[in-house]
Formats: C-alpha cells, sequence, structure tokens
C-alpha cells in the first residue's frame, strides 16, 4: 500500500479492510516522513505497533 492511501483510509469514517501479515487490522496513524503506520489488531486492540506501510494490504 502507499501512504496516500493509508492515510485515507485511517482518515476516513468508512471500515475499510486492510491486513498485515494476513491478520486484519486498524490503521491509527500513518507517519509520512517515516512511511511507517502505527496499527492494532481488531482482536487485540490493545497491542498497537509501528510497521511499514508498503506492508499493509487492502483486500
Amino acid at each position: 500500500m502507499n501512504v496516500g492511501r493509508a492515510k485515507e483510509i485511517a482518515e476516513s469514517a468508512d471500515i475499510i479492510n486492510v491486513s498485515y501479515e494476513g491478520a486484519p487490522v486498524i490503521i491509527q496513524h500513518v507517519d509520512e516522513a517515516t512511511k511507517m503506520a502505527r496499527i492494532y489488531s481488531r482482536q487485540d486492540p490493545e497491542n498497537e505497533r509501528e510497521v511499514p506501510v508498503l506492508n499493509l494490504i487492502e483486500e
């Protein structure tokens, strides 16, 4: 996924299906400078992590 699309998804009021390593996730924030996204799993919202935007997949 590219940074621009990840930002659109993070700011969207709609629920857009995104996965990271095969698991559904929510994008909380995108840092354009580092091309990293703060995400959390739908099953485990307490477990936030920073991942490369390129590794996110829109389904």
